[in-house]
């Protein structure tokens, strides 16, 4: 009798350890995203707003954003794929700067990326040499080899925009959790 109530005591401790454990870590801490498998593609929300230029810049900044539509939580492990062509010719693709921390992603919730790009005036697009043009992107998960998935470019209204590009790169920021 003495040891069953022992034993009991002891489950008891242990299952207040792991409930306090996991009231720490919460569901958005690396620490448990080493608990779900990495997102894909397939099964992410996307969206690539461009946001207004801005005066006597001849930079564009956009905003990618990500939600996890999978009916599990999954982990945004890096940097996204982001690649603008033009038909079979030039192309921007985006390269990550900073460092990219692993994103515990429930279901619904949101990750955003900042990106950054030379903006061509529509009048200088035949005389530059890297001269993409294109209102769609396409994009991948961090990690997923699948081909991408089209995504339409808008503006902060949410009319389809043709994006200028004059650069080879788009320049992005590490991926960040959106607030709720």
């Amino acid at each position: 009798m003495q040891r069953r109530a022992l034993l009991a005591a002891a489950a008891a401790a242990l299952t207040l350890t792991v409930t306090a454990g996991l009231a720490l870590t919460g569901c958005g801490s690396p620490r448990m995203a080493a608990l779900h498998a990495n997102c894909t593609t397939k099964g992410l929300g996307w969206k690539l707003t461009v946001l207004k230029k801005k005066p006597h810049t001849q930079h564009r900044e956009a905003r990618l954003s990500v939600v996890n539509k999978g009916s599990d939580p999954c982990v945004f492990r890096g940097f996204p794929a982001v690649a603008v062509h033009l038909g079979k010719g030039p192309q921007s693709d985006a390269q990550g700067h900073g460092r990219a921390l692993p994103i515990d992603l429930r279901r619904g919730a949101t990750v955003t990326t900042g990106l950054r790009y030379r903006d061509c005036p529509k009048d200088a697009l035949l005389s530059e040499p890297i001269a993409v043009t294109n209102d769609i992107a396409v994009v991948s998960a961090p990690r997923d080899s699948t081909d991408g998935h089209a995504v339409v470019a808008r503006d902060e209204k949410g009319k389809r925009l043709q994006m200028n590009i004059c650069a080879d790169t788009i320049w992005m920021g590490p991926p960040r959790e959106a607030a709720e």
